[in-house]
């Protein structure tokens, strides 16, 4: 209650203070940098539904643009480097939502899966894309805005936004800020990504508005003998109103749902605990990989995952705006939007698993002191789990831009929340009893799919997965939330210049803050009741004949989540004495998953703007000052008996002093060249600063595992260097090459610590610490080409034939434990990533043919704990064609077919190695096709 309080008197004192400012004298209007909030000035729209806009619109600082043209445009006038995808570009796709449309922008990859709470296999089975990653540096390295506030944070085990949230229908524009200056915010290394919506002051006309409504089909879940359908819809309308149109009213609204079954196999995911699934062909005595081998080379598979995830993600939320121009000089806005969205899923998993392994010198002599390993048994299984997410977020932002003389002012309130829960999460599990084996290989491979080599009473059992022995793993409930609320305000001045080298001047001053929670806790029910088998269990919906059709051809069974919920609570339900997080004792293991941290960041900035001819130069630093407070769950255990435990604290403080200076040197004849030197910092997860804490006392030894608030916040110094050209005929070439320093690195290592380390570690009396520690450094650098060619001068037809194309080659070097024994590549960056499109636009005829390819990359450091880099998890190199055909049937209605993934390639392959397939993850989830009619009024 006192914080809501105290957010209502701050928004009534910045309304006050808003409209004080509003009553004073009018003056000239000023150009907005290219992050400017959405109360810029309004578009010459051509048309009632689209904005659009001149040149000169462009550059006095934009919100959205219409079509590919303008975003070419908005690039070249930007007073940093950017890369802009426009409303049309979002419309020529199929993607699921604004990640995978991002992919579009060179220098971004895009990954399926990451540290949510489904991550791995288990997230990448949904079908989309999910996180970004930006020149190099994963999702919590880069800052996302809507409309220039910054969201809130959901995600658990990161500082990343989950992208998959907003789909293309809901935004307008995307800008993608490669570089920084000092008005923007300074915790982004790799860059800042900018979704943004218009205002009734983009269109020309008075009153205009559209509906979309479309329906899609997803081919693998058809595969599957389901309908794979959804559809979606939206809407939105402007309208300006008033004695003098002062007043202008946007909002818009969307809705989507998509069915997916999609087939996986999961290598990977078997291959920690508890099965290890996984072992070296040839062994040293002890079951080492045998010395002078590749050990990722010499990896063999003995445990897999064959099954089907299947389900719905169902999204809806909406945008709207309030705009109050008084008179020419100010501007007054409200600006709000929400996203929700509601995945449900289902992955019915069968195993194969090896089980009584003999190794070293306990398995088959192979001569010279080597090995094979033996596997005694291989056991049918069947495992149950549902993914379920929840994920919201909502912006607020009230604002205004007000010009007086020289003088522009520019203060704002803003507000953002955003949720990611995983509030179903349940599990159960069978398994036959072993049979007989012997052999030292379990699987052969078929153009890198693994083949299971199966006695015939196993491949029988699989068949029956009904009858299969309920045991090795009862129904297991597992709810999962995490949030951020976060809020604040900011003031920016601008003093303009006549005369001279000085332009203008700008200072602003920040403050932001914000709580954020997570909680994880685990029930588990004794036994199955009186179910002898998993049939008993009246929890099997239907049976699917191949558990992936044309080549895996056993038997999957469809289970009915509500029975399983059903039967949970039958045999016990998540109670005190079901609970087991943390062990036996309920009341840690409630809390022991629990965290809360307080987060409040100060920041000022002060830059300016020097003119030599075409000259620009704008040198400036911000300052940035961070104070954290984190509670956590503290469990004590003395001589192996672990008491109550009760909350604790720690305090955490960062500060930074980032200085940047940028150069652009803008040619009368098209051209545009920049160069830029900044810095930038991001500060570390709040799951290693301050997570749960344990301690144990033992024979005169105190261990103590926690968090650790000292760490260092992971800094860089960062280069960029960039032209830009049109070219006649509405052509653009952009050429960019950039350079990151990084120091005090951290790499994401989903609910787990990357590095841990321990002071006093041996000691036979006192006390030993085990706490989170930087790495060290590293660097990233490459190079950037974007053209787009419209052949306008080509006769008839053949002159709406255009080509578009963008490439990215980049390197990346870390040192990820910090001290020198393991440098890396960094985490989810390909060195090769490309897009190639043909397109053709004609009248009321638009065709593109879009190709996109990214390299292969590590996702996962060290994922069997060898302590080396061949243990590695990579993403394979990804390629995929899709396909879109519009027409504009009237100004007034236009239809678009579009089609992902056209030649059904995997959407997802990740291995242990980075040359070998043999312990591999593999998604296909098939294309998709949309079809969407749009009506503008």
């Amino acid at each position: 209650m006192i914080g809501l309080l105290c957010r209502s008197r701050l928004l009534l004192s910045g309304s006050t203070m808003m409209l004080a400012l509003a009553a004073q004298t009018p003056a000239t209007a000023q150009t907005l940098p290219a992050t400017a909030p959405a109360s810029a000035a309004p578009l010459a729209d051509a048309t009632a539904g689209t904005p659009t806009g001149s040149e000169a619109d462009l550059a006095a600082g934009i919100v959205v643009v219409g079509n590919r043209y303008q975003a070419a445009t908005l690039q070249m006038r930007s007073a940093n480097t950017v890369n802009v995808i426009s409303a049309q570009d979002l419309e020529h796709t199929a993607v699921h939502n604004v990640a995978e449309a991002l992919g579009m922008v060179p220098g971004i990859n895009v990954m399926n899966t990451g540290s949510a709470f489904a991550g791995g296999v288990d997230g990448a089975s949904r079908g989309e894309g999910m996180f970004v990653s930006v020149r190099g540096l994963n999702s919590e390295y880069n800052i996302n805005l809507i409309n220039g506030v910054s969201v809130a944070q959901g995600n658990p085990y990161s500082r990343g936004v989950q992208l998959s949230l907003l789909p293309p229908s809901g935004l307008q524009t995307i800008i993608v800020n490669k570089t920084s200056q000092p008005d923007m915010l300074g915790d982004a290394i790799g860059g800042t990504i900018d979704f943004r919506t218009p205002s009734a002051f983009d269109y020309a006309a008075d009153s205009r508005g559209s509906v979309t409504i479309g329906g899609r089909v997803e081919s693998r879940a058809r595969a599957y003998g389901q309908n794979g359908l959804g559809w979606n819809a939206g809407a939105d309308y402007s309208r300006k109103f008033g004695a003098d149109h002062q007043f202008g009213v946007y909002v818009s609204g969307f809705y989507d749902i998509r069915h997916f079954a999609n087939s996986l196999v999961g290598g990977v995911q078997e291959s920690g605990c508890c099965d290890n699934g996984y072992d070296f062909a040839v062994q040293d005595a002890a079951g080492n990989s045998a010395p002078g081998l590749d050990p990722a080379a010499n990896l063999i598979q003995t445990a897999a995952n064959f099954g089907l995830s299947s389900g719905y993600t169902e999204r809806f939320g909406g945008n709207g705006t309030f705009d109050w121009r008084p008179d020419e000089d100010t501007s007054i806005y409200l600006r709000a939007s929400y996203a929700r969205a509601k995945t449900d899923q289902n992955s019915q998993l069968t195993q194969i698993v090896g089980v009584n392994k003999q190794d070293g010198s306990n398995g088959t002599a192979l001569g010279n002191g080597t090995y094979a390993p033996v596997i005694g048994a291989v056991q049918a299984r069947f495992w149950y789990e549902t993914n379920p997410a929840i994920a919201t977020l909502g912006t607020v932002q009230l604002g205004m831009d007000k010009h007086a003389g020289k003088l522009t002012v520019s203060p704002s309130l803003f507000y953002s929340w955003g949720s990611n829960a995983r509030p179903n999460h349940i599990e159960v599990a069978g398994r036959y009893a072993p049979v007989a084996y012997g052999g030292s290989t379990l699987f052969g491979y078929d153009n890198g799919y693994p083949v299971p080599l199966l006695p015939a009473t196993v491949r029988n059992q699989l068949n029956n997965i009904s009858g299969m022995p309920a045991n090795g793993g009862p129904p297991e409930y597992t709810p999962q939330t995490s949030f951020q609320r976060k809020g604040g305000g900011k003031i920016d001045l601008k003093l303009d210049f006549d005369g001279g080298h000085l332009t203008f001047l700008k200072a602003g001053f920040r403050v932001e803050t914000s709580h954020r929670e997570i909680t994880n806790r685990d029930y588990t029910v004794p036994g199955y009741g009186n179910a002898a088998t998993l049939g008993d269990l009246g929890v099997i919906k239907q049976i699917y004949p191949a558990v992936w059709p044309k080549r895996y051809t056993w038997q999957v069974p469809v289970i009915d989540q509500g029975k399983v919920f059903s039967l949970f609570n039958q045999l016990g339900g998540a109670t005190d004495a079901t609970i087991d997080t943390c062990g036996s004792n309920p009341i840690n293991s409630y809390n022991c998953n629990t965290q809360k941290a307080n987060e409040t960041v100060w920041a000022g900035y002060v830059m300016g703007q020097l003119q030599y001819g075409n000259l620009e130069i704008v040198p400036g630093v911000r300052y940035e000052h961070t104070d954290i407070k984190n509670v956590f769950w503290v469990t004590p255990t003395t001589d192996g008996n672990t008491a109550t435990g009760a909350f604790g604290s720690n305090k955490a403080k960062f500060d930074a002093v980032l200085p940047s200076i940028a150069f652009t040197y803008r040619d009368n004849g098209g051209a545009v060249y920049r160069a830029s030197a900044w810095t930038s910092y991001v500060r570390p997860p709040f799951l290693q600063l301050g997570g749960g804490a344990s301690t144990s006392v033992s024979g005169g030894v105190t261990t103590i595992t926690q968090g650790n608030p000292n760490l260092k916040a992971i800094r860089a110094i960062n280069l960029d260097a960039s032209g830009e050209w049109t070219i006649p005929g509405g052509g653009h070439v952009m050429l960019a090459g950039f350079y990151k320093h990084l120091a005090h690195y951290i790499y994401d290592n989903g609910s787990s610590a990357g590095i841990v380390t321990g002071s006093n570690a041996g000691v036979t009396t006192g006390t030993v610490t085990y706490q989170p520690q930087n790495g060290g450094s590293g660097h990233v650098y490459g190079i950037e080409l974007q053209a787009r060619q419209k052949f306008s001068a080509l006769p008839g037809l053949l002159s709406g034939l255009g080509v578009a194309v963008n490439f990215t080659r980049q390197w990346t070097r870390v040192d990820v434990l910090g001290d020198g024994t393991r440098m890396d590549r960094i985490q989810n960056a390909p060195e090769v990533m490309a897009n190639g499109q043909v397109f053709f636009e004609k009248g009321p005829v638009s065709l593109d043919v879009n190709y996109s390819y990214a390299g292969d990359y590590v996702s996962i450091y060290d994922t069997l704990g060898k302590n080396a880099t061949w243990d590695d998890v990579w993403v394979r190199p990804v390629s995929r064609v899709d396909v879109h055909a519009g027409y504009t049937f009237s100004r007034m209605f236009k239809l678009d077919l579009s089609i992902a993934n056209l030649f059904n390639t995997p959407s997802y392959w990740s291995h242990i190695g980075q040359h070998s397939l043999a312990i591999s993850d593999i998604v296909n989830s098939g294309t998709t096709s949309l079809v969407t009619a749009t009506m503008k009024f």
